[in-house]
């Protein structure tokens, strides 16, 4: 999918967040960027640019064409096509950032004929001149959202083009087998051996274990991506804003010794082992008249609904009752970790078997951690817990290629349902023009991911997401 750069307008951006800060960046991109740059910019010897020479930097002034005020000091980044971010001629002007400064040079490119670009146009460019694929394109994206450590290394790679090469394994073994298959349709009065049904089955199989394994990868990199919401939940007083804060290593939750303290959800980020975990501190739940704490009890119910992790605590110096119960049976078909806090105040393991056995009816929880939260070896026990649930008890991600976004895996989705209904149809004896209608809705699928088969709806759609000036 490619365009005919001549064919598209010249258009501007400013590409730094607003604000006050050491440098301003507007960036134009197009046929006309290094003759607009020529009717506003002179050196610092008062001349015109002349010289269209790439990679180049230049310092002068931003000269308004039409009262030949100065507006500002600048850099002068010149940036030839096809060798440019979007290939197209790109020029960049870095001047002193402040909103004044940057809007006025923007406000020149404009009045002279560029237009102001749509949100990740310049992405979008580069992607329909053929520079980057549609994966890589989102891959941009992910860097700049990138919540970890991990996330950006995922993000670099995508952009590196590893999840691409991965696809283009996949499409050209889908092609193969296509080809194959068709053959068969297209010469089947003549001497031409058709690909057999044991073959076709055996070489599906190992195309479905590819997509498997990348699917797999999705779980992970959803939470990589987005951060795994998990809400804190429990009786009142039992320990949920202690929890949180040294979680945070700050006081980010008041803690008292009087019920009903917390009446808010608190929501904070905190980094551990390079997944992004999304706590969220919700108010204890207890019967109770006062109006705003049983608001507060109610966005608590909506957190549970809405989490991927729920970490419950019950206080080990008190026995298990029917509120304890109740609480447990609002976590019933989420993954759920145990937290039996305050083992400083029990001198045996009876009450903690007692707590499990009320329980176990209510949830079947992915872990169990009896520990005191006051101590700091709790809370490293705890994140060793949630960092293994994530990584299925392995000791971090390592795989090149991990599939974060949820388009890309409804793709791949979709690619292995064709594929099955592929084996299906080959094992029930049906003719080659189904099997060659399942391959080729697997082939798109995949085409989606890197672009080659998608809509100008879903393009237009990726592309709003993301920021002006990018």
């Amino acid at each position: 999918m490619t365009a005919n750069l001549s064919d598209q307008d010249t258009i501007c951006s400013i590409s730094t967040p607003p604000g006050q800060g050491g440098i301003g960046i507007v960036r134009v991109s197009g046929s006309q960027a290094l003759s607009l740059a020529r009717k506003v910019f002179v050196d610092g010897s008062g001349r015109r640019l002349k010289s269209g020479r790439g990679y180049t930097i230049r310092y002068g002034k931003i000269i308004d064409p039409e009262t030949r005020a100065v507006v500002d000091e600048v850099l002068l980044t010149v940036m030839r096509a096809p060798k440019t971010y979007t290939r197209e001629d790109v020029v960049e002007i870095n001047c002193h950032s402040g909103v004044v400064i940057v809007r006025r040079i923007m406000e020149l490119m404009v009045s002279l004929g560029a237009r102001p670009a749509e949100p990740g146009e310049f992405t979008k460019r580069a992607f329909l001149n053929g520079r980057i694929d549609l994966a890589q394109a989102e891959a941009v994206m992910s860097l700049i959202a990138a919540k970890s450590d991990t996330a950006l290394r995922i993000a670099m790679q995508q952009l590196g083009g590893e999840l691409s090469l991965r696809m283009k394994g996949l499409k050209e073994k889908l092609l193969h087998l296509l080809a194959e298959v068709e053959v068969s349709i297209d010469f089947s009065e003549e001497d031409c051996h058709p690909i057999g049904s044991a073959i076709l089955e055996k070489r599906v199989r190992e195309i479905l274990d590819d997509l498997g394994g990348l699917i797999e990868t999705g779980r992970q990199g959803k939470f990589i991506e987005e951060g795994l919401v998990t809400a804190i939940i429990g009786k009142t007083n039992v320990g949920k804003s202690s929890l949180l804060n040294r979680l945070l290593m700050e006081d980010r939750a008041i803690v008292t010794p009087f019920p009903g303290t917390t009446r808010d959800v608190i929501e904070s980020t905190v980094n551990i082992e390079g997944i992004p975990f999304r706590f969220l501190d919700t108010a204890g739940f207890r019967y109770s008249e006062d109006p705003v704490e049983k608001e507060g009890i109610r966005r608590s119910r909506n957190s549970i609904e809405k989490a991927d992790l729920v970490l419950m605590l019950f206080d080990l110096s008190s026995r298990p009752n029917e509120e304890d119960r109740k609480i447990a049976r609002l976590a019933r078909g989420k993954e759920v970790v145990l937290i039996f806090n305050k083992k400083d105040l029990v001198d045996d393991e009876k009450r903690e078997k007692e707590f499990y056995n009320e329980l176990i009816e209510e949830i079947r929880p992915k872990a169990t951690v009896s520990t005191c939260l006051l101590h700091e070896n709790g809370v490293v026990k705890l994140k060793s817990v949630l960092s293994g649930l994530v990584f299925q008890g392995g000791s971090g991600f390592n795989e090149s290629v991990v599939v974060t976004r949820t388009r890309h895996l409804h793709a791949l989705e979709e690619a292995r349902k064709a594929l099955n209904r592929v084996m299906q149809h080959s094992q029930e004896g049906m003719s080659e023009e189904f099997l060659s209608l399942d391959l080729r809705e697997a082939l798109d699928a995949v085409g989606r991911i890197t672009g080659e088969t998608v809509s100008e709806d879903i393009l237009n759609e990726i592309f709003r997401s993301f920021c002006i000036g990018k």
